[in-house]
């Protein structure tokens, strides 16, 4: 199975070079929540479903909406985003390979425009396009994108003059390691895996000489090789950005069907 073989590789705030099985259907539910927002200074979340398609092995769709309260007083719908990637170098070998994938994103929110940082999981509507490079070796998978992001707002174009200026453009960057840290052998694909990450996230924009990094450490567990339980932790290392809060915490859930729309030989 796909999943035990790279399950370090298989992170929880970046994305792997590495898509899902073609044919599958991969259904997910993330919960990305503060515990202090800096317009409310209250608990708020954001609850995010997405599906995922594998076309063929080297080609992945995604498309998902969100429903938060972390820019309103209520929880209501925000936005709808779709994904695609597509893994264009493979070179595989026993117990490692090498992959490369280019990726392209779009979003679309009705949330007002608020905080410096630019982000495409229902804070800004805009377009992403980037590179995903990941190298595993046997147990330990390390991996790094770099993107750039362009917001799409009616604020961009109109004569309005925003103090300090809004931010439009970024360039985004991580750096992502995974390890597998159970079973030390496999023996069936009943196992649970066990797999253990820390990832680096930041970004820079280009309107205004703003920035941040983050630290992000997670766990993950993998149940029967289709079932996975993300758990992460996202804390500020340095920042000179307004951003909605310094840490935050999330929690996901996804179930993959393999071959959900191939027809069976009978």
């Amino acid at each position: 199975m796909l999943q035990q073989a790279t399950g370090q590789e298989l992170y929880v705030f970046a994305e792997p070079a590495s898509s899902i099985p073609a044919h599958s259907l991969s259904v997910k539910i993330k919960d990305h929540f503060v515990s202090s927002d800096n317009i409310y200074d209250r608990f708020s979340n954001r609850l995010m479903p997405q599906v995922m398609y594998g076309i063929s092995r080297k080609l992945m769709v995604r498309a998902g909406i969100s429903i938060a309260n972390m820019h309103t007083t209520d929880t209501r719908y925000e936005s709808f985003s779709v994904y695609t990637k597509y893994r264009f170098l493979s070179k595989d070998d026993l117990h490692k390979h090498f992959r490369m994938a280019v990726f392209a994103e779009a979003s679309k929110t009705r949330v007002p425009f608020h905080y410096d940082e630019i982000s495409m999981m229902g804070d800004k509507s805009g377009i992403e396009a980037g590179f995903i490079a990941t190298q595993l070796w046997h147990k330990f998978a390390l991996s790094g994108t770099v993107s750039h992001t362009q917001v799409l707002d009616k604020s961009r174009n109109n004569k309005v003059l925003y103090i300090p200026e809004r931010n439009y453009q970024s360039v985004n960057f991580s750096v992502s390691g995974g390890y597998l840290l159970f079973p030390k052998e496999y023996t069936s694909y009943k196992q649970t895996n066990l797999n253990v990450y820390l990832e680096l996230l930041g970004q820079q924009t280009l309107d205004r000489s703003t920035y941040y990094i983050d630290m992000a450490p997670a766990i993950q567990l993998i149940f029967t090789s289709n079932t996975k339980l993300n758990l992460g932790y996202r804390f500020q290392l340095g920042s000179n950005m307004n951003r909605m809060a310094d840490n935050s915490f999330l929690v996901s859930f996804e179930r993959t069907f393999l071959n959900a729309f191939r027809k069976h030989n009978q």
